[in-house]
C-alpha cells in the first residue's frame, strides 16, 4: 500500500482573471505532486477558489450581476488556466459548493459553543483589497502592511475568535516544531512580528457584507474570509466536527505541506493551526512560503499595466516553455521576475539549444548511423570505455538524487537546473567523442555505437526526471529513448531513472524533430509592440470626454456656493436602488443630501470623508426624502461615477473658489 501524501495549494480568490504570477504557484505545487507520484506516494492535490467576500461583492455590483453570477465565470477561467498549465490536481474546490458551506457553518457553531468565539465590536482599520482588518500599530506609513493601498476606519459589531487564549500554545508549538514553517526566514518573522508582540482576538464576521457564508445562529452576520477559506483543506476530505469524517479526512490529514504565497503565511500558520488545535485536530505537518513572480522589478498589477496572463504565453511559447520559465526562474526565497525578453533568452539557450538540440542531434545521428535503431548489445560491449563515459555514468546516475534532496527542501529551481546540467554534461560528451569523427572509420564502428548508447541513456534519464516540470517534452523525449522491459518492471518509477543505459537494444529512435524553435527575440518584441498598440487603439472609446457645456458669464457660476462638507452619516435609501442618504456637516450645521452613486458606494466607507456640495440649491424631495444640495462627482467614459474627496486638512463650511 502506497503511503498518502496531501499536498494543498492557496485557494485563488475570484476576483479577477489571475495573471502568470498568481499561476505560479499551482505550476510548482504540480511539480511536486508529480514527483511525489514518482516515488510511489499515493498522491492526493487540493487546489481551488475562494469566492466570497467584499471585493467580490463590490465587483458584481459594478458589472450590474449578481457574485454567483461572477464567481462562476472567474472561478471557470482559474479552472480553464489550471487545466492549459497541465496541472494534475485531484480535486477543484469552490466555497460556493454547498458541502464547504455546511462544515464551514459546523466548524464556526462548534467554536462558538466551546466558547472560542464570541461576540464583541470591532473597531480598528479595514484594507478592502486585502480583506484584512488591522490596528492602528500594524499599518505601514498610514497603509495596508501587506499591499500598500489606503484603508478606511471600521466600527461594527462582530464575532471574535479567542487567538489570546492561545498565545502560548502557538509559540511554543512553532518553537519545537522548527520546520513547520518554512524557509526558516518566514518562521522568525511569524514569531517576531506577530506571536511574540501578542496576538490579539481575530474578527471572523460582518455584518456589512452581505456575499458570504452565514453565521448559523446569527444571521445578521456572515462567516469572515479566513475561516471561511482556510477551512477549505478540510472540508475538501469530508471533516467532520463530529467525528464522523469521511474516507478522505480518514486518509490524507494531516496535509504534508500547504503551499502558499509569502503573504498569507500569517494566516496559515497562527489563525489556520490555532482553529485546527481549537476543534482538537491533527495540524499540518509544514507550511511553505513561496516568494512572488514579479514583472521586471515590480509585483505584477492591472493599475500598473504590466499584467502577463498565463494563456498569452502559452499561446506564443506552449505549455512547457511556461512551464520551465515559471519553475527555473523563482529563486528559494527571492522574488523571481518574468519579462518577455528573460523568458527568450531563457527559451533559446536553454530550451532550444541545450536540450532540444541535444535530442535532435542524438536522434538524427541515431538514425544516419545506425538506420535509427539503437546499436546492439554485443556491439557495445566490444568497445574500449573511456574516461569521459564513467564521467557521463556518474553524473547521469547520480542527477537523480540531487533533484530529490533539493524538492524535499523546495528548492524547485535548483532541481530543475540540475536536470538541464545532465544536459549540458551530454551535449560536452558529444564535443569530447565527435561521433562525426568516429562514423569516418569502419573501425570505430563499435565505439560510435557505445557512444550512441550512451547519449541515448543520458537523455531517458533527462526525459524520466523532467516528468515533474515539463510532462509533456518528457513524454515526447521517452519516445526517442524507450527503455528495456527490466527497466519498466522496476516498481518505483523514479528508480528507473537512477540507472544508466536500461535503453532497449534493437529499438527505434523515431525520427528526429525540432523540439523548441529558436526565437528571434527583436521581431517578437516589436509584433508584441504592435499587438498592444493595436488592442489599446481598438480599446479606445471614439469619444471619452463630452462636448463642454454652452459658456456662461462668471457672475452665473458665482451664484453656486460650493462648500466641503463632513460626512457624518450614510446609508442606503430603503425605496431606492441608486440612492444613498447623506448626514452632512457643512460648518455651520448638519444637512440632509441624497446623492445617486450607491452602485459604487458602501455607506460605511464614506463615513469621515470630505467631500464638495453645492449648499445653495433649493431642496427636493426624492423617494419621500428632502435632499438640500448636491454632492459633487465625476462621470468616466465607462460611466463610472467617482465622487470628489477633499483633502482631510480642509475645514467642513471652506468654500470652493
Amino acid at each position: 500500500m502506497h503511503e498518502p501524501y496531501y499536498l494543498t495549494t492557496a485557494i485563488a480568490y475570484t476576483s479577477r482573471k489571475p495573471h502568470i504570477g498568481n499561476t505560479y504557484e499551482i505550476v510548482m505545487s504540480d511539480s511536486l505532486a508529480r514527483f511525489r507520484r514518482m516515488q510511489g506516494y499515493d498522491v492526493y492535490f487540493l487546489t481551488g477558489t475562494d469566492e466570497h467576500g467584499q471585493k467580490i461583492e463590490e465587483i458584481a455590483k459594478e458589472a450590474g450581476i449578481t457574485p454567483q453570477q461572477h464567481v462562476d465565470k472567474i472561478a471557470g477561467e482559474i479552472r480553464d488556466i489550471c487545466d492549459l498549465l497541465n496541472t494534475s490536481y485531484n480535486q477543484f474546490i469552490r466555497t460556493t459548493d454547498p458541502k464547504h458551506t455546511k462544515i464551514v457553518q459546523d466548524i464556526f457553531q462548534r467554536l462558538y459553543d466551546q466558547g472560542d468565539i464570541y461576540k464583541g465590536e470591532y473597531v480598528g482599520k479595514y484594507c478592502t483589497p486585502c480583506e484584512s482588518f488591522w490596528t492602528e500599530s500594524q499599518l505601514k506609513d498610514g497603509k495596508c502592511p501587506d499591499c500598500g493601498r489606503e484603508v478606511r476606519d471600521a466600527r461594527e459589531e462582530a464575532y471574535f475568535l479567542r487567538l489570546s487564549k492561545y498565545q502560548d500554545w502557538i509559540e511554543q508549538y512553532i518553537e519545537e516544531h522548527p520546520d513547520f514553517i518554512y524557509p526558516e526566514a518566514r518562521k522568525k518573522e511569524m514569531l517576531n512580528n506577530f506571536i511574540k508582540k501578542g496576538l490579539e482576538d481575530l474578527c471572523v464576521s460582518r455584518t456589512t457584507v452581505k456575499w458570504g457564508i452565514p453565521v448559523p445562529f446569527d444571521d445578521k452576520h456572515v462567516i469572515y474570509i479566513w475561516i471561511d477559506a482556510l477551512s477549505n483543506y478540510i472540508t475538501a476530505l469530508g471533516y467532520d466536527v463530529n467525528g464522523n469524517h469521511g474516507e478522505l479526512y480518514k486518509k490524507y490529514w494531516p496535509a504534508d505541506v500547504h503551499i502558499i504565497g509569502k503573504d498569507i503565511v500569517r494566516f496559515h500558520s497562527i489563525y489556520w493551526v490555532i482553529m485546527l488545535h481549537a476543534l482538537g485536530a491533527p495540524i499540518p505537518k509544514k507550511v511553505f512560503g513561496h516568494p512572488w513572480m514579479l514583472f521586471g522589478n515590480d509585483k505584477m498589477s492591472k493599475s500598473k499595466g504590466n499584467v502577463i496572463y498565463a494563456d498569452e504565453l502559452v499561446e506564443k511559447f506552449g505549455v512547457d516553455a511556461v512551464r520551465y520559465y515559471l519553475l527555473s526562474e523563482m529563486p528559494f526565497a527571492q522574488d523571481g521576475s518574468i519579462t518577455y525578453e528573460n523568458m527568450i533568452e531563457r527559451f533559446n539557450s536553454d530550451l532550444a539549444n541545450t536540450l532540444g538540440n541535444l535530442v535532435n542531434r542524438t536522434v538524427a545521428m541515431v538514425n544516419k548511423y545506425f538506420g535509427g535503431i539503437i546499436p546492439d548489445a554485443e556491439l557495445i560491449a566490444s568497445a574500449p570505455d573511456a574516461e569521459c563515459d564513467a564521467d557521463l555514468k556518474a553524473v547521469a546516475e547520480g542527477t537523480a538524487q540531487k533533484m530529490t534532496e533539493l524538492l524535499d527542501s523546495f528548492h524547485v529551481s535548483d532541481a530543475v537546473e540540475t536536470v538541464l546540467t545532465l544536459a549540458s554534461r551530454c551535449n560536452k560528451y558529444i564535443d569530447e567523442t565527435a561521433p562525426w569523427v568516429l562514423a569516418k572509420n569502419p573501425d570505430d564502428k563499435a565505439r560510435l555505437a557505445k557512444v550512441m548508447y550512451n547519449l541515448l541513456s543520458g537523455i531517458r534519464i533527462i526525459g524520466g526526471l523532467l516528468k515533474p516540470f515539463m510532462p509533456e517534452t518528457a513524454e515526447k523525449i521517452l519516445a526517442h529513448t524507450p527503455a528495456a522491459d527490466e527497466i519498466n518492471a522496476i516498481e518505483c518509477e523514479l528508480d528507473r531513472y537512477k540507472i544508466f543505459g536500461g535503453v532497449q537494444h534493437g529499438a527505434a529512435v523515431g525520427e528526429a524533430k525540432p523540439m523548441f524553435e529558436r526565437i528571434n527575440a527583436e521581431q517578437f518584441i516589436a509584433e508584441m509592440i504592435a499587438a498592444h498598440q493595436s488592442a489599446a487603439e481598438a480599446a479606445e472609446p471614439e469619444n471619452p470626454v463630452q462636448p463642454f457645456a454652452e459658456q456662461i458669464e462668471i457672475d452665473t457660476f458665482a451664484k453656486s456656493d460650493i462648500r466641503v462638507c463632513e460626512v457624518r452619516a450614510c446609508e442606503k435609501v430603503k425605496k431606492s436602488s441608486k440612492l444613498l442618504c447623506f448626514k452632512l456637516f457643512d460648518g455651520i450645521g448638519e444637512r440632509q443630501v441624497l446623492s445617486g452613486i450607491a452602485k459604487w458606494y458602501q455607506p460605511e466607507e464614506l463615513v469621515g470623508k470630505k467631500v464638495f456640495c453645492v449648499v445653495n440649491l433649493k431642496p427636493v424631495k426624492l423617494c419621500g426624502l428632502e435632499s438640500c444640495g448636491m454632492i459633487c462627482s465625476a462621470e468616466g467614459a465607462d460611466g463610472k461615477i467617482t465622487l470628489l474627496i477633499a483633502d482631510d486638512s480642509i475645514a467642513a463650511g471652506s468654500r470652493l473658489c
